[in-house]
C-alpha cells in the first residue's frame, strides 16, 4: 500500500512539473520519499533542485491529516490557477486554513473550550463557516477546512455524539497511530471524518444556518467519505423571495384544512382503541407480581412448574380442564419471554464486547466476559427438564 501511494504521489508530482508548479511537485516527491523511498523519486528531486527548485519544502511542509485528501487540494489549486485567475486569496486566509488543518480536536477547530454552550457553538460556527466558505475563501484547502468546521459543529451540537466524542475522542485508535509522514506532532494526527462522522453534510448544515443564499453563482462539490454533495448557489432578488413567501402562506392555510381531513381517520382509530382498552377486563394471570392489578397470589403450573401470579378469586373461576388450558398458555408465554430475554442478553453481551474491541478497552472486554446470561440459563434448564420428562 505504501509503495502504491508513493507511486501515485510521484505521478501527481510529474503533472505539477509539466504545468510549471515546481514547488508543489517537489513537495509531493518529498512526501513520496517519506512514505516509500525510491530511486525514481530521488532522481526527480535532484533534477528539480539542480534547476532552481525550492529545497525548503522538506523541512517546512506539515502533511495534512488523512481527512484532507491531496487530490482535493490539488484540484482546488488547479481550479484557482487555471479556471479563474481573478480568484485570489490573502495570507490571512491561507494561514487560517493551515490552522484548521493542524487542529487536534473539534473544540480547537471551532475555537471554543470543552464547556462551551450550544449558543457558543452556534456563534463560532456562523463566524467560521462564512469565513472559510469556498465561495468566499479561495485559499488551497479552504473546502476541506469548511468540511472540518461543519463536521465539528455537527458532532458537538449533538448531545449524544458530543458525549461519545468527549469520552473516546482523545483515545480514538487513529489518534494513537504514528504519522507516516514524520510529522513532529503525532498526537495531533487525527482523521476527523473516520473517528466521528457527522450525520449531515457541511453544505446541508450551512443551508440550515443561512438558507443557502450565499451571494455568488458558483457550483461547488464537496466529498465526505466517498459521498458527494453538490449545491448550486444562485442570487435571488428580494421581490422573488417576497412573492414566494406570500404563496407559501396562502398554501399553508389550504394545507392545514387538508391535513386535518387526512388525520381524521387516524383520530377515530385512536379513540376506538382507547375506548376498547377502557372496556377490556384485567388478564387472569401475570408472570410477574402486580399488586396494582390485584395479581398477588403466587402459583405454579402443574406440568412445567412455571411460576405465575393471580388474584384471590382465581380458584373459584378456573378449575379442571379450564385451568389446564390456561396453564398451557402460561407456559407458552413463559417460554417466549425467556427466549426474548435470552436474545437481549446475548445481544447486550455482544455489543459490549464489540465496543471493548473497537476502543481497545480492557475494562469493557472483561465486563462482557463476566456478564451472566440468567434468562438463557433458565431456558436451558427448562428445556432439559422437558427432555427428561
Amino acid at each position: 500500500m505504501d509503495k502504491d501511494e508513493a507511486d501515485r504521489l510521484i505521478e501527481k508530482a510529474k503533472l505539477c512539473l509539466r504545468s510549471g508548479r515546481k514547488d508543489r511537485g517537489l513537495q509531493l516527491l518529498y512526501e513520496a520519499q517519506k512514505i516509500y523511498p525510491s530511486t525514481r523519486a530521488r532522481v526527480l528531486i535532484d533534477a528539480i533542485l539542480r534547476n532552481g527548485g525550492s529545497a525548503s519544502q522538506e523541512t517546512n511542509h506539515v502533511p495534512p491529516p488523512s481527512g484532507w485528501r491531496d487530490e482535493d487540494i490539488g484540484n482546488q489549486e488547479t481550479r484557482t490557477t487555471n479556471h479563474d485567475e481573478k480568484k485570489t486569496y490573502t495570507e490571512e486566509q491561507r494561514q487560517g486554513v493551515f490552522r484548521i488543518k493542524n487542529c487536534k480536536d473539534f473544540y480547537e477547530i471551532l475555537g471554543v473550550d470543552k464547556g462551551a454552550s450550544d449558543e457558543d457553538l452556534k456563534k463560532a460556527y456562523r463566524k467560521l463557516a462564512l469565513k472559510f466558505h469556498p465561495d468566499k475563501n479561495f485559499a488551497p484547502g479552504a473546502t476541506d477546512a469548511f468540511k472540518a468546521i461543519g463536521n465539528a459543529y455537527a458532532v458537538l451540537s449533538n448531545p449524544e455524539k458530543r458525549q461519545q466524542y468527549d469520552q473516546f475522542g482523545e483515545q480514538s485508535p487513529t489518534s494513537n497511530v504514528p504519522h507516516r509522514s514524520g510529522n513532529s506532532r503525532p498526537g495531533h494526527y487525527r482523521n476527523f471524518y473516520r473517528d466521528f462522522e457527522a450525520d449531515i453534510s457541511p453544505e446541508e448544515l450551512f443551508n440550515i444556518f443561512f438558507g443557502g443564499r450565499f451571494p455568488t453563482g458558483n457550483v461547488h462539490v464537496y466529498t465526505n467519505q466517498g459521498a458527494s454533495y453538490s449545491q448550486f448557489y444562485q442570487p435571488r432578488r428580494r421581490r422573488a423571495n417576497e412573492r414566494r413567501e406570500e404563496v407559501v402562506e396562502e398554501n399553508q392555510s389550504q394545507n392545514t384544512f387538508t391535513a386535518l381531513l387526512q388525520l381524521l381517520p387516524v383520530l377515530v382509530l385512536i379513540l376506538i382503541s382507547v375506548f376498547t382498552q377502557m372496556m377490556a377486563t384485567n388478564p387472569p394471570y401475570s408472570l410477574f407480581y402486580k399488586p396494582a392489578m390485584g395479581l398477588v397470589v403466587s402459583r405454579e403450573t402443574q406440568h412445567m412448574g412455571v411460576p405465575y401470579y393471580v388474584d384471590k378469586s382465581f380458584q373459584k373461576e378456573y378449575r379442571g380442564a379450564v385451568l389446564e388450558e390456561l396453564e398451557k398458555s402460561i407456559e407458552s408465554d413463559y417460554i417466549e419471554h425467556l427466549q426474548s430475554s435470552c436474545w437481549k442478553e446475548k445481544q447486550q453481551k455482544s455489543d459490549l464486547a464489540n465496543l471493548g474491541q473497537l476502543y481497545r478497552d480492557e475494562r469493557l472486554k472483561q465486563k462482557a466476559e463476566s456478564m451472566r446470561l440468567d434468562n438463557c440459563e433458565k431456558l436451558q434448564r427448562l428445556v432439559g427438564r422437558l427432555r427428561v420428562k
